[in-house]
């Protein structure tokens, strides 16, 4: 390929494009004339008829059509033949091409095995309503991006049978089937790839609900449980496919329940709440994945504000102005200048960051055609996302991102501020009730005092602190009892605060932070109230550890585990955990949000109880780590069993399917907030069971990672299965044993040190721990080793620099993971001649097993693993406190230091 025939930057920038093209010697040249010419409907028509003509599948042809029309785009947008408008235009278009091309193949077929479905009250043929949502329904889809989609069909009924040899269906059963074999169609990954991925997640009930609906049960659950959310989120609904007569039914369903008849001002915290949601999520991803920051979307400034700027407007006018109804961001933007809803220069400003960070989203895109939203960590990527947007070097392209952003920001904060905290403060003086219920310490002066005769170590800002809640609007709105209460709770909690804890201040804040969430749940202030033993106990933890403070604050359903002092300091009975988990899980069966929550709820009280007696001395950090290895193991096996009886179609009652712990679960050393790092394995030779077992695994990440009311379970994270990110999400055994033997890196043998089977199927974990052996006892060259892992090692120092005066316990030189290092040479080392270095019995043990053995000075050994343990224990403290990075001063572990640079030294000069 030449030059000539593309722009570099889009060959060199897009790995996506190179490998499609590189793959078949006939896609350059029809790149090369396609890209010439913006696309259609009627282009993509002829595309799909050029390749259905040999007789192709036509689920094949349409992912052959997908890539060529996503590798057009990125060459048209590259080469500034194509505007955002067109991109976006054009991928809507063609995703709405692909959803009506084959819902109309699929719908012959199933009419043909099954009859016509017709409605049992109009008796008129139904058609499947196919609902855009998000993007798609915007008009705005990104070229990597997935579907938003919803099934509706208009009524219940029955098939209409036109031979005795047809099985009659239900509409319900007819339109659910056939919207899986849609979706199938759609998203399964073939040889080609797929041609979108698909999300039914928006659907009402969420995945718990029926995949097709009927027109009255959506009608239904909007009057029922409809909730804020939602409503923004079918602003942008648009049917795509269905009869006109019945979209036109759904439209005014939908219409009054996104719609309010009056000025809704009410959206505004709606949003406020919704972005404040989104926000803590990017933030908690950023801060365990720092390689996830800079998200062009969900991020502060990002593209998601500008579309909440556009939609608050729609959600409070939308009803009494129906030119605001657009399902675009863009148009809607315009609008709002036209109505001067918003000044034009606002807008413009807007409109320019909107196409800036679209367009910084589309080369995230293009690098690989995945779905990502982040800047990517790969200086190389760096680079290549900033030649395609223009720029000569990275920099200059993060400092224009960071002008758009800021812009976004202050905008959206001229809109979403609570300005109702401001008010309350300029109510307060007028508010005689509210100054009789302070009375006893209303003025700073008597606060203060107060808090000084209490013995408080700041009582100037302990004084603040306690005005800013007293003062706050949170306060003031609840009612008359609940401030009563509230406020005697504070009293109570003064002088206990002086004698239960050490660092006054500090507590007082985190338990009025405390107070602030519960303050509007009455039972929650009454059972403060009644067990003042139990405020006693919150006091003491929130005193002990800010991580504490924020896990209560976060679930405060857990004070009921304060309750029973048997409860809270009684050893964890895992057997009896394992069967209580499943009885509830049984007892939801098919209401998979209940199960969820029940698995959440599980997990808090459990390691809330764990948490008491950590906090009380009573755990070391060995035993703390062992019990909270055991809890996930009994989750993992509980998540599993739940999951896969919520897939129809499964081939066998019992899935002969694995989870196989690495890490930090792997090697039973897990901590209160640690991921869980893990890979899928199955042994069934059923045809069915790739298929099965790929949505077993994406289903149980779901059930794992997804946000209820009760919060989240465990973060997963599965980037060590055979071929990292680009690997099978599962793999068979026989496949993950030829790699391992055959074509795994070093690192990934390292992994193995730390690796056993969870959960699943014990036979599969068997042949598993059969294979880590056989893999560990390889014979290897010593030179080659030492040099992989000092590789390794230095990359990973290379990847955590440490600019402070303070010790990284993780990632400096001496820390915890060269001891890491040290423990996974031995083992790879001398494995072959001693197998009993194969046990996965922690790092600790098998330091003190390699100084027994005489492999490594003994004496050394031993303070080699005492410094690990010391420095899990600072770190564990640390971790506590709420800080994500376990530093300490360099003299507070210089003899820990010492020992393991000395055994660094001997085993690798």
């Amino acid at each position: 390929m030449s030059s000539e025939q593309f722009p570099l930057t889009t060959i060199g920038a897009s790995r996506f494009c190179t490998r499609w093209i590189n793959v078949d010697d006939t896609r350059a040249s029809k790149l090369a004339e396609l890209m010439k010419i913006a696309l259609n409907p009627s282009i993509f028509e002829q595309l799909l008829q050029s390749e259905t003509e040999s007789g192709m599948p036509l689920s094949r042809a349409m992912r052959r059509v997908r890539n060529l029309v996503v590798a057009s785009l990125i060459a048209r947008d590259l080469s500034g033949q194509a505007d955002l408008n067109e991109v976006v235009t054009s991928m809507s278009e063609f995703a709405d091409f692909a959803i009506r091309t084959h819902l109309s193949a699929l719908m012959a077929e199933m009419t043909t095995q099954h009859g016509t479905p017709v409605g049992e009250e109009s008796g008129r043929p139904q058609e499947l309503i196919v609902i855009g949502m998000g993007k798609l329904g915007g008009y705005e889809l990104n070229v990597s991006s997935d579907i938003d989609l919803i099934f509706v069909f208009p009524e219940d009924g029955e098939t209409q049978l036109a031979s005795n040899e047809q099985r009659q269906l239900s509409n319900q059963e007819f339109f659910t089937r056939l919207g899986k074999k849609l979706i199938g169609a759609l998203s399964e990954i073939t040889e080609d790839g797929f041609t979108f991925r698909v999300d039914m997640a928006l659907r009402p009930n969420g995945n718990s609900g029926p995949l097709a609906a009927s027109l009255a049960m959506v009608e239904e659950y909007f009057i029922v449980q409809g909730r804020e959310w939602e409503r923004y989120a079918w602003v942008k609904a648009r049917a795509v496919t269905g009869d006109a007569q019945d979209i036109t039914a759904l439209d005014n369903l939908v219409r009054p329940f996104v719609y309010r008849r009056y000025l809704d001002y009410g959206a505004i915290d709606a949003i406020r709440n919704m972005h404040a949601q989104i926000r803590a999520e990017v933030v908690r991803q950023e801060a365990r994945h720092p390689d996830r920051s800079n998200n062009v979307k969900l991020g502060r400034g990002g593209i998601r504000e500008i579309e909440f700027l556009a939609q608050v407007f729609q959600l409070i006018r939308g009803g009494r102005d129906a030119s605001l109804r657009d399902r675009s961001t863009r148009r809607t933007l315009r609008l709002l200048a036209e109505k001067g809803l918003l000044q034009p220069e606002i807008v413009d400003s807007m409109l320019d960051s909107y196409v800036f960070l679209r367009n910084v989203e589309h080369r995230l895109q293009y690098l690989d055609d995945a779905q990502t939203h982040s800047f990517p960590a790969n200086p190389d990527d760096q680079l290549a996302v900033a030649r395609m947007m223009g720029f000569s070097e990275v920099q200059p392209l993060l400092n224009t991102l960071d002008e758009h952003r800021a812009r976004v920001a202050a905008q959206f904060d001229a809109i979403f501020n609570d300005k109702r905290s401001e008010q309350a403060g300029a109510d307060e003086q007028a508010d005689p009730r509210l100054q009789a219920v302070l009375s006893a310490s209303d003025g700073e002066e008597a606060i203060q005092a107060h808090l000084n005769n209490l013995g408080y170590d700041d009582p100037q800002a302990a004084m603040q602190r306690l005005l800013s809640t007293w003062r706050s609007s949170r306060l003031q709105s609840l009612p008359e009892a609940s401030r009563q209460k509230l406020v005697s709770l504070v009293n109570h909690a003064l002088p206990m605060i002086v004698t239960q804890t050490p660092a006054h201040t500090v507590t007082l804040g985190r338990l009025l932070g405390f107070f602030e969430a519960i303050a509007r749940r009455a039972s929650y202030l009454a059972l403060l109230t009644e067990y003042p033993y139990t405020l006693e106990r919150v006091i003491r933890m929130m005193g002990a550890s800010e991580w504490a403070a924020t896990y209560l604050t976060r679930h405060p359903l857990l004070l009921d585990e304060l309750l029973d002092d048997r409860t809270l300091k009684s050893s964890p009975d895992w057997q009896s955990f394992a069967q209580e988990c499943k009885r509830q899980l049984d007892a939801a069966s098919g209401d998979t949000e209940r199960q969820m929550d029940v698995l959440r709820e599980s997990h808090h009280a459990q390691l809330f109880r764990l948490l008491a007696q950590d906090l009380e001395g009573s755990l070391s950090v060995e035993r703390l780590a062992d019990h909270l290895s055991a809890l996930a193991d009994i989750l993992v096996e509980a998540t599993l069993g739940a999951v896969w009886h919520t897939i129809h179609k499964r081939h066998r009652e019992t899935p002969r399917f694995s989870v196989i712990a690495y890490g930090k679960l792997g090697g039973k050393e897990l901590g209160y907030a640690s991921d869980l790092d893990i890979v899928f394995l199955y042994d069934d030779d059923d045809p069915e069971a790739p298929a099965l077992y790929a949505r077993l695994a994406q289903r149980f990440i779901t059930w794992m990672t997804s946000h209820t009311a009760a919060g989240i379970l465990f973060d997963i994270d599965i980037a060590l299965r055979p071929d990292g990110a680009s690997g099978l999400l599962v793999s068979s055994f026989s496949s993950f044993a030829k790699y391992q033997l055959e074509s795994a890196w070093l690192w990934e043998h390292q992994a193995l040190t730390r690796a056993r089977f969870c959960a699943g199927d014990p036979s599969i974990g068997e042949r598993f721990e059969k294979l880590r052996v056989d893999v560990l006892r390889q014979p290897r060259d010593e030179g080659e080793l030492k040099q992989g892992i000092l590789s390794m090692r230095q990359k990973m120092h290379d990847a955590h620099p440490n600019r402070s005066t303070l010790f990284d316990l993780k990632h400096d030189a001496g820390g915890m993971i060269d001891i890491e290092f040290m423990v996974q040479y031995l083992v790879l080392r001398y494995a072959p001649q001693y197998p009993e270095l194969t046990a996965d019995i922690g790092n600790i043990a098998l330091l003190n097993l390699c100084g027994r053995l005489g492999l490594i000075d003994n004496g050394l050994a031993s303070k080699v693993a005492d410094a690990y343990r010391t420095f899990r224990k600072l770190q564990h403290q640390i971790r506590l406190q709420g800080h994500e990075r376990a530093r300490v001063e360099t003299e507070s572990v210089a003899d820990e230091i010492s020992a393991v640079k000395a055994l660094w030294t001997g085993l690798f000069a």
